[in-house]
């Protein structure tokens, strides 16, 4: 066990999530739907991000939601932030030690989509990583060489999806592609994106997802779109913009997460 897990066991009496939760820009909120809620800053969690983007809380919240022990993750690293694609490995590992067997993942995306604007919800169904780097570089072993001919589980994509039929919610469905970042993609980047086959673009989860499907996690990835991409709206993009349209698409995504959550059969 790690340092951080031993620090979570120690301030939480060995509570055992079974979801962890990572939220992107925008839906820190949800965390407030936690009950009995225990909170433990990540500045007290070795190897936990030093978080350094705007919308992103650093603190891990653990209780209940629904019918689901849950480990809730406000804010992440990114890989632009110092260039280390390995960040967010010590926070994952850590949730797989204290427990958790599923990862849902959110983010903050602009579409490649005109029919998904801003303020739409996108379940994740493939990714591509435009970036060529991996966050497990320079390991050691047969379990680096992970599978990801199905990093997005079947089961919950499936869920998520009736649930979204259910609330008559409108839920799109695409291919992430991540790249590195800070800066915005060119209308060039973009057009080749869409050629490459994909739906939507980001700067974050992915590695998070190669982590997790090594852990033996299973993963659902919802992207929050904030913008179109560049060359698809004459907006300009930046961050603020960003900041100001995630809580749209925020609001569909907490009532989907939320719904999962009530099921027992996850």
């Amino acid at each position: 066990m790690s340092n951080a897990s031993d620090t979570i066991n120690n301030k939480t009496n060995n509570f055992r999530p079974n979801v962890g939760i990572i939220l992107g820009s925008g839906l820190g909120g949800f965390a407030d739907q936690v009950e009995d809620a225990q909170v433990i800053s990540y500045e007290k969690l070795e190897g936990f991000p030093e978080v350094g983007v705007a919308g992103h809380n650093g603190q891990l919240v653990l209780g209940t939601v629904g019918k689901q022990r849950v480990a809730v993750c406000q804010g992440r690293a990114h890989y632009y932030e110092h260039g280390d694609a390995t960040a967010m490995k010590p926070l994952v590992r850590t949730l797989k030690e204290i427990g958790c067997e599923i990862l849902i993942i959110t983010n903050a995306a602009g579409s490649l989509l005109e029919e998904a604007p801003a303020g739409s919800a996108m379940l994740i169904t493939d990714h591509i990583n435009f970036t060529g780097v991996s966050p497990l570089f320079n390991e050691s072993g047969n379990d680096r060489f992970v599978d990801l001919s199905e990093a997005y589980d079947a089961k919950l994509l499936s869920q998520l999806r009736n649930i979204a039929n259910d609330k008559g919610l409108k839920l799109h469905e695409g291919t992430y592609i991540w790249f590195s970042g800070p800066h915005f993609e060119t209308p060039a980047e973009i057009n080749m994106a869409k050629v490459m086959g994909a739906d939507a673009v980001g700067m974050s989860t992915v590695p998070e997802v190669i982590l997790a499907r090594q852990a033996k996690m299973r993963v659902a990835v919802l992207s929050n779109i904030t913008n179109l991409a560049a060359g698809l709206n004459a907006t300009p993009l930046s961050h603020e913009q960003t900041m100001a349209n995630a809580e749209q698409g925020a609001a569909t995504i907490q009532v989907l997460i939320t719904e999962l959550l009530e099921n027992n059969q996850l």
